[in-house]
Order: C-alpha cells, then structure tokens, then sequence
C-alpha cells in the first residue's frame, strides 16, 4: 500500500511528499468521474480539449486538493482521514500554500464560461468557510452537511456542463439537485469512522449530533430522494427511468444493512463501508450516463 509513498519520499523528499499527500490525490479520479459526468451529459464525447484540461486542472487540482489540504491543515489529524491512510504530519505551510491554490483557483476558472467560473468561485468560498476558524462550518451540526450537499454534490456535475460553454437544460437541475441529496447520503459514512477525532477537537458534526444510527437512516432517506430528483429529471428529457433502479438498489444494498448492524462494527469496518459508499455513488453515474446520454452523439 506504501510502496508508492516511499518512492515518493526518496525522490521528493519527506516534507514535499507530506505536501503532496495533505493534496489527497487517491480522490481526484473519483472527483474527475463526478466532475467529467456533467460535461459527458452535455455534449458526449464532443468534448472541447482545451478547456476541458483547463477546467480539469482548476477544479481537481487545485480547487479540490487544496480544499482537502486547507482542511488538514486546520484539523492536524493523527488517524485515518477520507483518501488517506496514516497521514504525515501536516508540513508547517501547508495552510499558506493550500490558500495560494485555491486563490489561483479562483482566478483561473474565470478563463472558463461562466456557469463553471461561479460554480468554482463559489466552492473557494465555501472552502474557507468550513475548515477555517472563527466560521469553520465543518464543526456546525447541518452546515457541515449543507456545504458538502452544494459543493460536491451540486456544484460539481454542474461546472463539468459549464465547461462545455453549453446553456443548462431544466432537466440538469434536476439531477444536480439529485446529486446535491445524494451527497447528504454519502457524508454520513465519511464521517462516522472519524468521530473519535472530531469529538477530541471538540466538533460536533451532524453525525455526532444525530449519532451514527439516525445518520445512516437519514443517508437512506436521502438516496431516496436524490433517485427521485433524478426521475423527474428523465421524465422531463423523455428518458425511461429504468437504470435508476439499479442505482436505487446498489445504494440501499449498502445503507440498510450498515443501519441494522452499526453498533456491533469496529471504525474500520464503518471505513470498508464508506468505500463501499463510494461504489454505490460509481453506480449512480454509470445509471445517468446510460439513462441522459446526449442522443447525437
């Protein structure tokens, strides 16, 4: 598992390779499918090259990494956190160079159309606000759930379509507002292997709020609303829904079996589900993509 990491350590060094790693890069292709789905729905494969990697690198690399970077900083985490096993120490600027990412974030995506520019400026914004003190929304019940729902869940597929340069049809609001529900079922399982640390700062999560049995109810209830968000959306571009149950079916295969056995698993096997969480979202966007595939293309 490390083997990558001691390689690069011997050719960076250990305090870049801290760096790099704080930028959690085991997530980018993740983010890369979430972010690449929006702009696959709007034109196919017809994608214009030059703003793709312009838009790729502006809101993988530098928005997403340096987001992540920014919240490890603040955090100083000793155990586990999401895309990273055994985290180095956080290097001493890392917070100084995760604001320089995110501030040339801003800057740049406004090279790009402007359904993508304010979706990323937007997620600067909220950035800052959820890991940095005073404000630090990550450690407020709700809010800590609301900027993720609109960040990642939202905003993401959304900038992939605005990269596109491309008008956003009544059907894509939908399925971001699907997204922006099915990322409140995906934060309770980022979370709940993590709520030793957040309780020891001093955090108080939604999940440590609710407890991690409501959490996983409500992470049910809100797949179910996001697959809803996203059959409305067919029905208004005149697409069988028929993939969605798919979805549907991988979501609930992972959520209601976790909510019945919470209390008897161990923080790594509330860990194992998360990733498989994450399978489960993988499903979702192989079911949009067959279901809202651009027909000329």
């Amino acid at each position: 598992m490390y083997a990558t990491r001691r390689a690069c350590e011997r050719c960076l060094g250990p305090e870049l390779t801290a760096y790099l790693l704080h930028l959690r890069p085991m997530e980018w292709p993740i983010m890369t499918a979430h972010f690449l789905l929006g702009a696959l729905l709007a034109v196919g494969l017809r994608l214009p090259p030059g703003a793709a990697w312009l838009a790729w690198f502006v809101y993988i690399v530098l928005l997403n990494g340096g987001t992540l970077a920014l919240n490890s900083a603040f955090d100083q985490d000793e155990g586990d956190i999401g895309y990273l096993r055994q985290p180095p120490k956080p290097p001493r600027h890392l917070a100084a160079v995760s604001g320089l990412m995110l501030a040339a974030a801003l800057v740049l995506g406004f090279l790009l159309p402007p359904l993508f520019a304010w979706s990323n400026a937007a997620c600067v914004v909220m950035a800052v606000l959820y890991s940095v003190p005073p404000v630090r929304l990550k450690a407020r019940a709700g809010w800590d759930l609301l900027i993720n729902c609109l960040g990642f869940g939202l905003l993401t597929p959304l900038a992939g379509w605005g990269l596109t340069g491309l008008p956003l049809a009544p059907w894509m609001r939908w399925v971001g507002l699907g997204f922006g529900f099915l990322f409140g079922a995906l934060y309770p399982p980022t979370q709940i292997y993590q709520t030793g640390e957040d309780r020891a700062r001093g955090d108080r999560t939604l999940v440590i709020v609710l407890g991690e049995g409501p959490s996983l109810a409500g992470a049910a209830g809100l797949a179910l609303a996001a697959h809803l968000c996203f059959g409305w959306a067919a029905w208004l571009h005149g697409r069988e829904p028929l993939p969605l149950l798919i979805s549907l079916a991988a979501w609930l295969a992972v959520l209601l079996p976790w909510w019945a056995r919470w209390r008897r698993w161990s923080p790594a096997q509330h860990q194992a589900g998360m990733y498989r969480a994450l399978g489960a979202w993988a499903v979702t966007d192989v079911s949009l993509l067959a279901l809202f595939w651009p027909r000329a293309c």
